[in-house]
């Protein structure tokens, strides 16, 4: 009898595991369509300052990456990948977005797997959803810039991270080590991983203390075996890292206020309207399950969440902190801090049951009609609008040192390029080297003159300056001293009676747009 009785429950069985199988892959098929359709609007959007530095350091030799980039500040590994996709796709707007996009539409598997492990399988698919839809990264899966990457390893780093060392029993080796892989390939794509990967030494920290006694110590074996994998891997780019700190940095950022942490990094982490909604349904289950680990021993459920916790908040606190020392404050930079929001979200908005889901349901609403900018520089139409006017041998002047690139990719070949240093020998990349101390040594007496006294009669100089709109984004030492020269090198080009302005675009009056440059086109008439 219990052969026979056996039999149709093995059958239910494998009828779920097969359910399963299709079902799955199903569900993700949809969840990676619908992101597509919300993920596609904007993939023609030309390219603004730092898109244009994107293409430009990666359209070199992918040898010489990693050393072009001690003039920009940045790690190596999303520079070598687009160089790799550029050579196969091609380096116009919509083909590098894809990359972007590629990217932002892998996290989402990789979501329900990190999650559902953890959690349980109603999580995984609330990070599904909400990897699919997050404002964030729906904006930056279409700009050609690392953050679609810098989202996806954040969420293979913090999935494999919970899988290593959030157990009840002791994992794989593999675990602990794909965590270090995964982590070291995070700080090999954006500096701020190093607070991401501080917040999540911490986190791991307070697992251990969590642990029995018993068990610590495979679990500090464990631990040494992720985080020290990382570092051994990170360890041959500390020198480029420690050049870059002191000579480059981000000089155009200013320290950030209060305002900058408790109402600018929710807003843009988990959108401006969503946000407050989504705490409150994912706090009311995240609650819950604390105060069930406090009545009891720890369930590595729990414990998952505390960890989420520490690693969330703390990479956020770390950004802010450490911007306070040396400052480098960017909105964007918040990619790192995505992955853990999204699973801690997820396993809260889980826990919660149906007033979880009745929160997932208002959040996926309003995160579906939040709609990246369709405009996020007018370089491209400055170009256009220029470039029949401009022969081989006319001079691109920018007053703003990182529009180079993206200039240098919409117009013509054959124009030679200088910033307020003099003539620029690789218009690829912004050479950030001490930067404001170079910029404070420049006049126009000094670095204009030469090039307006080489310019041969006929010829053209464009003059390329930022529009200022709103006075109070240039006041960091870097954006200060472009504003003022700005003005200084206008005057002197207005004065000199042998170049005639031509054109000036966009004309009088100008509508604001994110990020504008005028361009003044003049001809010398004589020597």
């Amino acid at each position: 009898m219990a052969t026979y009785a056996s039999r149709p429950a093995w059958g239910l069985r494998a009828r779920a595991v097969g359910s399963a199988r299709v079902a799955v892959p199903a569900g993700l098929g949809l969840l990676v369509g619908l992101s597509l359709l919300l993920r596609t609007s904007e993939l023609h959007v030309g390219y603004w300052v730092d898109e244009g530095l994107s293409v430009g350091i990666a359209h070199r030799p992918l040898l010489d990456i990693p050393g072009v980039l001690r003039q920009d500040g940045s790690p190596p590994l999303y520079y070598c990948l687009l160089n790799v996709w550029m050579s196969l796709a091609g380096t116009g707007e919509k083909a590098t977005h894809v990359f972007s996009l590629g990217l932002a539409l892998l996290a989402i598997p990789v979501a329900y797997w990190g999650a559902g492990a953890a959690f349980g399988r109603r999580a995984g698919w609330i990070a599904a959803v909400l990897a699919a839809l997050n404002p964030f990264a729906t904006q930056y899966a279409q700009e050609t810039r690392m953050y679609a990457l810098v989202v996806l390893l954040g969420v293979v780093a913090t999935s494999l991270f919970l899988r290593a060392y959030v157990t009840d029993a002791r994992p794989a080796r593999r675990w602990p080590v794909a965590f270090g892989v995964a982590l070291g390939a995070a700080a090999y794509t954006h500096n701020w991983a190093l607070f991401f990967g501080a917040a999540l030494f911490a986190a791991w920290l307070v697992l251990l203390a969590l642990a029995p006694p018993g068990e610590r110590g495979w679990r500090v074996r464990d631990g040494a075996l992720g985080f020290g994998l990382c570092a051994l891997l990170y360890l041959p780019w500390v020198p480029s890292l420690l050049f870059q700190a002191a000579h480059t940095g981000a000089p155009w950022s200013r320290r950030p206020g209060l305002e900058q942490l408790t109402q600018e990094a929710p807003h843009r982490l988990l959108g401006p309207t969503a946000w407050l909604l989504l705490v409150l349904g994912a706090g009311a289950g995240v609650a819950a399950l604390l105060r069930e680990g406090g009545r009891r021993r720890w369930s590595a459920e729990t414990r998952g969440i505390v960890a989420l916790l520490v690693a969330a908040l703390g990479t956020v606190l770390l950004a802010y902190l450490g911007s306070q020392i040396a400052p480098a404050w960017a909105p964007r930079y918040l990619a790192i801090a995505v992955p853990p929001f999204l699973l801690l979200a997820a396993a809260g908005l889980a826990a919660a049951r149906g007033l979880g889901l009745a929160a997932l349901a208002i959040v996926a609403l309003l995160w579906a009609y939040e709609k990246p900018p369709s405009l996020k520089s007018n370089v491209r139409q400055v170009a256009a609008a220029i470039r029949p006017s401009l022969a081989p041998g006319d001079v691109v002047v920018s007053t703003q040192p990182e529009q180079i690139p993206v200039l240098s990719h919409y117009l013509p070949p054959g124009l030679r390029y200088a910033t307020l240093t003099g003539f620029v020998p690789d218009v690829g990349v912004t050479d950030w080297r001490d930067g404001v101390e170079r910029l404070r040594a420049t006049s126009a007496e000094r670095d204009l003159k030469p090039i307006m006294d080489r310019l041969a009669p006929g010829h053209r100089l464009v003059l390329i300056t930022p529009i200022f709109f709103d006075l109070g984004r240039w006041k960091a030492p870097w954006t200060e001293l472009v504003r003022v020269r700005s003005e200084e090198f206008n005057q002197y080009l207005t004065n000199d009676s042998r170049f005639h302005a031509t054109s000036i675009f966009p004309p009088e009056p100008r509508t604001r747009v994110p990020n504008p440059v005028a361009a003044t086109v003049l001809v010398k008439t004589s020597r």
